[in-house]
């Protein structure tokens, strides 16, 4: 990688929801970023933790016992295996950190496919 990434020029390119772009590559993982609105789907990620970092706007990640709610500049790790929904009642653009190829839904036949900007 020669330059510096710019997270917000790189959001910029898109508008789709629940579609995570990635922006970079590093030992395995995709470094991306995804716009999100609404409910996603309850799922699980079985072989790895769940990252995520907001950069804008509030995220509540529904666990099956708690809610955790984010907000910019906040993060959290679901871990492996537990059940979980992200909600974000406005836009809420994060930032995501997985092993390549990692489903977002944790099934590869209902994930979305993964594009690069």
């Amino acid at each position: 990688m020669s330059d510096e990434i710019d997270l917000s020029a790189k959001l910029a390119t898109f508008s789709e929801h629940w579609s995570p772009r990635t922006v970079a590559q590093f030992n395995d993982c995709d470094v991306m970023v995804v716009k999100v609105k609404g409910e996603f789907i309850w799922h699980k990620h079985d072989d790895t933790d769940d990252f995520f970092l907001v950069l804008s706007g509030v995220l509540d990640i529904q666990l099956r016992d708690r809610v955790v709610t984010l907000r910019p500049g906040q993060m959290y790790v679901v871990p492996k295996g537990v059940e979980h929904r992200p909600v974000a009642r406005e836009e809420v653009h994060l930032l995501l950190i997985e092993p390549t190829g990692t489903p977002n839904t944790g099934d590869a036949a209902t994930a979305a496919p993964r594009r690069t900007v």
